[in-house]
């Protein structure tokens, strides 16, 4: 952790989802604690297949969650500020539209879109591919945006899989905080 929890931003929440793009968490991670945040990682039961889960949890100082808790444990993770989905794939945020909280990771992103808290959110996923066509996955995005959700897709700027760098993202989420 390059942050003292004293004197952080917050809590910032990385979702991360099961894809290819999945390994680039860690420079998201490392860059928001550069900018001061507290990050904790939270990722799809899928997602765990595609991250370093251990080396994840030494760079945040936090474990990684993936199911949710039972009722009489206690929280283990601070409450997030803001989120960050990155890399989000096409079922989460179809799934997350249309509240199906069936996961840890999905039930997070349906609560924090109620209390209208700063999420970002950045599909990750090859254009062309078919899904990028799917009348569902725009419908989702925008949705999601009228809900105050900042949705970066923009596959022709980031091509071929929308992988936004990770100074984009926080650049985003500041932009996103200053006018709060």
């Amino acid at each position: 952790m390059s942050q003292s929890r004293s004197d952080c931003r917050g809590a910032l929440y990385i979702i991360a989802c099961a894809s290819s793009s999945a390994p680039l968490t860690q420079g998201v991670v490392m860059q928001a604690q550069a900018a001061g945040w507290d990050v904790c990682v939270i990722t799809t039961p899928q997602g765990t297949k595609f991250l370093d889960l251990a080396q994840l949890e030494r760079l945040t100082g936090h474990p990684v969650r993936s199911e949710y808790k039972r009722p009489e444990e206690p929280d283990v993770l601070p409450r997030a500020d803001a989120i960050i989905v990155f890399p989000a794939t096409f079922n989460t945020i179809n799934k997350w539209a249309l509240g199906i909280s069936d996961t840890l990771a999905v039930g997070l992103l349906c609560e924090y879109t109620g209390l209208k808290k700063p999420i970002i959110a950045v599909p990750c996923f090859r254009t062309g591919g078919g899904l990028d066509g799917h009348p569902a996955f725009f419908s989702s995005i925008a949705f999601l945006r009228a809900c105050g959700v900042h949705v970066i897709y923009e596959p022709e700027r980031y091509p071929p899989r929308n992988q936004v760098p990770a100074a984009v993202i926080l650049a985003e989420l500041d932009d996103m905080l200053d006018s709060l």
